[in-house]
């Protein structure tokens, strides 16, 4: 209606990238003055400059966008009434959530108390049972030690899947096959779990063998509405975070839709569950579905249900967190055609999906009926080190499965991106199978297809460092607030711009996840990042193939293995260390 007020006045979206973009157009369609916030280097980011107003978030020990204090202060400074988090960061954080009620400002989420119930996987997992939903067997607990681990799989059988009680996103989550792996498992996942989410305990679960990766959008309000709007299917993974999602499943049928959305809301419904929130699932080749974990927030995902629907599920969180009702019943949602969606990352599955920072130096996107990108780049922006790979979404909506995929392989050809390796190759490949035309897709996907990985990439990496624009405007910033200004004249010449971060690695060195090989006494690192783990030292003999040490970059860790056999002289790597391409990780005698 044309008279309707808007749900806020200004929103504060704390994030970045295509998320924040995504969250800003959605506040512009409904009158709300969206407010952006920067961390160092992306002061001239896209979502920055669409922004009515902006906000540096300073660095510190940790990154910017988990600073929630100062986000909130901002907040209180811009005179906003709510903030969306997207996802990431402080998105499932609720003592966040609390600290904005607190301050009388809205959090576009659930509950404080929802976050905390089902970011907790174990206790997520009790719940679902209380529910009457399904879980995988697995630990009533979590374990303290790899010899408390090894006596449940002694029991239980392999394989064994270690998992952060805190963790999501693929990240706490390590597989093992038999007892030899699992201390190591054991030990990485705790230790993951403590840098990500500062909360080392894991538990265990059966490690299922070629399911199907099913997940379901609900959406509940605080007035007692709970719906679904169908499942996705995200089996093509790598190291258990998503590649590609599509909707409808080809392997779910009328019957056991129904019994997943119903699981789904009946999940929501026990935890009070309000906004928009994702229960994913694993479905046996017999079709027996058991509980994962719940998403308290949007999903990168998100847009291929919106493509089927034809809700704005982003608007959607805005007005319920506002506290209206729903604009849909479960009777409204008819889901039409098929959508797919490829995340566009800036790594190099050749070479393992090793992510590479580095500027884009010239991009067209693709267009035409059904598709849809979601991004936040532009050409001369740069993939920073901190944060992860994502390009853009891509994404192709169809009448059937058959035509979706035609467009999506028409899009992929039409996608140019110079500047930094892309996934775009392996999204073709992976189109382009049999196994995929077929609906034939479980987790197991990738092993079981070597070929839809292309050779590693040979195209040179831009450095992210960019000369002096040729406009005359300059960006300042009075009392952190973020101001662009335009001066008229002759000879004036603008200040660099510092959008595109620390320098990339030399395109040489910036491929393949080993550090050294023929006969060099050297392993260099191949990609700049941070020592998480050495896993040798000075005298360790090593074969072909053995794990050196362990570097995170992009929000990825990156496995250097020995490329020859051989006995290390020195170490020079440290835990904790940031080293950059071409540094010297250890060396042979």
């Amino acid at each position: 209606m044309a008279d309707r007020q808007p749900p806020f006045e200004r929103l504060v979206i704390a994030n970045r990238g295509e998320i924040a973009v995504r969250v800003l157009r959605a506040c512009r369609e409904l009158g709300i003055s969206p407010i952006a916030v920067y961390g160092p280097g992306e002061e001239n980011a896209l979502n920055v400059r669409m922004a009515d107003d902006a906000y540096r978030l300073e660095a510190s020990d940790r990154l910017p966008y988990l600073n929630g204090n100062a986000i909130i202060e901002i907040a209180q400074r811009s005179g906003a009434g709510a903030i969306h988090p997207g996802y990431g960061f402080l998105a499932e954080n609720a003592t966040f959530a609390e600290s904005c009620a607190l301050a009388g400002i809205a959090f576009v989420g659930p509950g404080a108390e929802a976050i905390r119930q089902m970011g907790d996987k174990i206790v997520a997992r009790s719940i679902a049972t209380s529910a009457g939903v399904p879980v995988v067997p697995g630990t009533d607990g979590p374990l303290d030690s790899p010899e408390a681990a090894q006596a449940w799989a002694g029991e239980h059988g392999y394989p064994i899947a270690v998992k952060a009680a805190a963790g999501g996103g693929g990240r706490g989550f390590r597989v093992a096959h038999s007892p030899d792996e699992l201390a190591d498992a054991f030990l990485g996942s705790a230790g993951e779990a403590e840098r990500y989410f500062a909360n080392p305990v894991v538990y265990l679960e059966r490690y299922l063998v070629r399911p199907r990766h099913i997940e379901v959008q609900l959406f509940a309000d605080n007035h007692g509405n709970v719906v679904w709007l169908g499942e996705r299917d995200c089996s093509v993974q790598r190291r258990h975070q998503k590649l590609i999602e599509e909707t409808p499943s080809t392997f779910i049928d009328a019957a056991l839709r129904t019994r997943l959305g119903e699981s789904a809301a009946a999940l929501a419904r026990t935890v009070g569950y309000s906004g928009a929130g994702t229960v994913e699932f694993m479905v046996t080749e017999d079709r027996d579905f058991y509980f994962l974990e719940m998403n308290t927030r949007i999903q990168v995902e998100h847009t291929i249900t919106e493509e089927v629907t034809g809700f704005d599920l982003v608007k959607e969180q805005i007005s319920v967190a506002a506290g209206e009702k729903l604009s849909f019943t479960q009777d409204d949602i008819a889901p039409r055609g098929h959508a797919i969606q490829c995340r566009i990352n800036a790594e190099d599955a050749g070479a393992g999906f090793q992510p590479v920072p580095g500027t884009l130096t010239a991009l067209r996107w693709p267009s035409g009926p059904g598709i849809r990108v979601d991004t936040a780049m532009e050409a001369g922006a740069s993939i920073l080190p901190a944060y992860d790979s994502l390009i853009a979404k891509l994404v192709a909506h169809g009448r059937d499965r058959q035509e979706a995929t035609a467009r999506m392989l028409q899009a992929l050809r039409e996608f140019h991106i110079e500047g930094v390796p892309t996934t775009i190759p392996f999204h073709a490949r992976v189109l382009e199978t049999a196994s995929f035309a077929n609906g034939d897709v479980t987790t197991a996907f990738l092993p079981e297809h070597p070929e839809v990985i292309p050779p590693a990439s040979t195209a040179p990496v831009s450095s992210p460092e960019q000369s002096a624009t040729e406009a005359a405007e300059y960006l300042i910033e009075v009392n952190g607030r973020r101001l662009s200004v335009r001066v008229s004249g002759d000879g004036l010449q603008p200040a660099p711009s510092k959008a595109n971060g620390p320098k990339a690695a030399p395109p040489s060195r910036a491929r393949g996840a080993s550090g050294g090989g023929g006969n060099s006494k050297e392993v260099v690192s191949p990609l700049q990042g941070t020592i998480l783990r050495v896993a040798v030292e000075a005298g360790s003999a090593v074969d072909t193939g053995d794990l050196l040490c362990v570097v995170e970059a992009m929000k990825m860790e990156n496995e250097i293995t020995a490329q020859r056999a051989g006995e290390i002289a020195s170490v020079d790597a440290t835990p904790g260390a940031t080293v950059s391409v071409g540094s010297v990780l250890l060396r042979y005698v």
